[in-house]
């Protein structure tokens, strides 16, 4: 067995989101960023309602094909509480729309297209996680 066998899936997973984004953006010639992609589904119907639905849709598959390749679902630990998890998600909703963008689009497809835009909104990304770490830990005294 190698040393790499447990991070396996997390590899796997890695290359299929950069395999997803590099198709989408040589097929479609859009980018996959998820907030983007799920925010125009939300509108009107128009053109691209069908890409984005299944783009959607592939994301949502990913843990059923897990679980049927696999033999047992994902194992997914939550430590927080429900209410630190609205206000996480509320915040990231808000930090999605106003970095313009997730860390999907910035991240994934930003950064690899060398974007000065992406690398100014992955910095802030990573400034505000290790800032929120820091304080619930340091200030919060252990918040998970």
């Amino acid at each position: 067995m190698s040393l790499l066998f447990p991070y396996w899936p997390s590899l796997v997973g890695g290359m299929l989101i950069g395999l997803s984004v590099a198709l989408l953006l040589l097929a479609n010639g859009r980018i996959a960023g998820i907030s983007g992609i799920t925010a125009h589904l939300l509108r009107r119907p128009d053109a691209g309602t069908a890409w984005r639905a299944v783009f959607i849709l592939g994301l949502l598959a990913g843990p059923i094909l897990f679980t049927t390749l696999a033999g047992h679902a994902p194992v997914v630990r939550i430590r927080a509480s429900i209410p630190v998890l609205l206000a996480a998600g509320l915040l990231v909703g808000f930090g999605t729309r106003l970095g313009s963008g997730c860390t999907s689009g910035h991240g994934v497809a930003g950064l690899a297209r060398l974007s000065p835009r992406s690398i100014a909104a992955v910095a802030t990304f990573v400034f505000c996680a290790m800032l929120t770490v820091f304080v619930a830990r340091h200030v919060l005294g252990g918040v998970s």
